[in-house]
């Protein structure tokens, strides 16, 4: 058994699951073919007509401590009253994938980058998404800026969008800049060097509070999903950490989830794209599962009263919190991608508590932002629409469809991650909660590492959010599964 785990290959299953959901696994011929002209003939980066030359901004980017397709970069300025101008340069995809090109024939099919645990499939090839279309530290990029003005209470007061040439002056990471934000880590030695970095790091991380309270007056929900990535040694999994979030990853779910409503708000005259969440068909199944809990949520769909419980809940049991927030997204529904016409009334972002919603600052990895993207450059250059009505709504229901299937991709793939992690820890016994109790079995998710699996002996007697000690018995890295018995 152990041999036949050891054995076990990852990137072979990935690529199995990744084809079993309608997905390619490598670009095309013709696809590499134009890649290959764009290396020899690239697309002229320098200050043009219709071009703003932003390059002595002190833009920054955070993100991920491996990622290099950077999709956008940030600088604030302070303004009188307590307003604060916020810039978003947003990687101009489009000036190097034309429409209808193979490149963008793969895109619009794959519609997402999937990410596995152990391979990334890149919606674009990454001589782009990590090179000429990243907004790497250092190089000039094309970019189209999301500018807006905040209010000191968070509210955004203006907002405008323009063509830019921009330079990244600093690539820093979430958990470089978390640390620092929050006290517990050392200034990063990008920061430390550049006093105007770290007074804009210090006036973006204010602003983006100031908008997350806003958000949350709001009704937008305060949900905490429990998310982890592979460990490697040597290029073999060993075991599985647990996502954390700080203030930086939040600073910059803030700062897109402004951009992009400002984006929305400036597409409203033109046929185009938005991302939506329904008011919940299922809100009486929310009503009930708050009720188990001790709380009386009111007959109809109330996101302020929703997030008042989930703070509570929060604060009462944090150990259980994340399988309480799956459960509500679930109950919620999923996020659709639709076209959505001048004159249709919007149908608005529940769980961001938003009316007018978008998705428009991940082009490197999202097709839904391309199309949003050259809608807008339309607008602003003023010529015909890239996209007929049809065309819009045939594209959106297939982003709905690939996003979710991008989601089984990666979800399949986190438990053979896990199953391949535990495979030599058969024996040991570790603490759990029980997140699930279903006809197919109760199913149990250990504190540490951060992995859930059917708890398959003494399991009578037992609910959802007790605690318990379990010994794992058995794993199962083909089917992705882990067995555990009460210890």
């Amino acid at each position: 058994m152990p041999n036949r785990v050891a054995q076990f290959d990852l990137v072979e299953a990935a690529k199995e699951v990744m084809a079993a959901q309608g997905f390619e696994t490598d670009f095309p011929p013709e696809a590499k073919r134009q890649l290959a002209e764009l290396d020899s003939s690239p697309p002229s980066i320098s200050p043009a007509a219709g071009f703003r030359d932003l390059r002595s901004l002190v833009w920054s980017s955070i993100d991920n401590d491996t990622s290099r397709d950077l999709d956008q970069i940030e600088v604030a300025e302070q303004l009188s009253a307590g307003q604060v101008r916020l810039l978003i340069g947003i990687a101009d995809v489009d000036a190097f994938v034309p429409r209808s090109s193979p490149i963008d024939q793969y895109a619009q099919k794959q519609t997402t980058t999937v990410y596995t645990g152990v391979r990334i499939f890149p919606m674009l090839p990454e001589q782009l998404s990590t090179g000429a279309t990243s907004l790497l530290e250092g190089a000039d990029r094309l970019a189209l800026v999301i500018e807006f003005v905040v209010n000191d209470d968070g509210t955004v007061a203006s907002g405008d969008i323009y063509r830019a040439l921009v330079q990244n002056h600093a690539q820093l990471t979430y958990e470089g800049v978390g640390a620092w934000l929050e006290g517990r880590g050392e200034t990063p030695p990008k920061v430390a060097a550049s006093s105007q970095l770290e007074q804009q790091l210090e006036l973006q991380d204010r602003v983006a509070r100031a908008l997350n309270q806003q958000r949350h007056q709001q009704g937008a929900l305060d949900l905490e999903t429990s998310e982890v990535h592979a460990v490697f040694f040597h290029d073999q999994v060993v075991g599985v950490a647990q996502e954390e979030k700080n203030r930086a990853t939040q600073l910059i779910e803030d700062f897109m989830i402004a951009a992009n409503g400002v984006v929305a708000r400036r597409l409203r005259s033109v046929p185009s794209i938005r991302r939506i969440v329904k008011t919940p068909e299922r809100w009486d199944r929310i009503v009930q599962l708050a009720a188990r809990l001790g709380t009386q949520l009111p007959p109809q769909a109330d996101a302020r009263a929703l997030n008042d419980f989930l703070a509570r809940q929060r604060t009462a049991d944090p150990d259980h919190f994340p399988d309480l927030s799956l459960s509500i997204i679930k109950l919620l529904g999923p996020g659709e991608y639709v076209l959505e016409r001048p004159a249709d009334p919007g149908q608005g972002h529940f769980g961001l508590a938003v009316e007018d919603y978008t998705h428009s600052t991940a082009p490197n990895r999202r097709f839904a932002d391309v199309v949003t993207q050259r809608i807008i450059k339309s607008e602003i250059g003023r010529t015909s629409a890239p996209y007929s009505e049809a065309e819009l709504s045939t594209i959106a229901a297939n982003c709905t469809a690939k996003g979710d299937a991008a989601r089984k991709v990666e979800r399949e793939m986190s438990k053979r991650i896990a199953a391949v992690a535990m495979s030599g820890r058969v024996g040991e016994k570790f603490d759990a909660i029980v997140t699930g109790v279903t006809p197919r079995g109760t199913f149990v998710r250990v504190l540490k590492p951060h992995v859930e699996g059917l708890l398959a002996g003494g399991a009578e007697g037992l609910d959802v959010g007790d605690k318990l000690g379990v010994k794992l018995v058995r794993t199962d890295p083909q089917r992705g599964y882990i067995d555990f018995e009460r210890a």
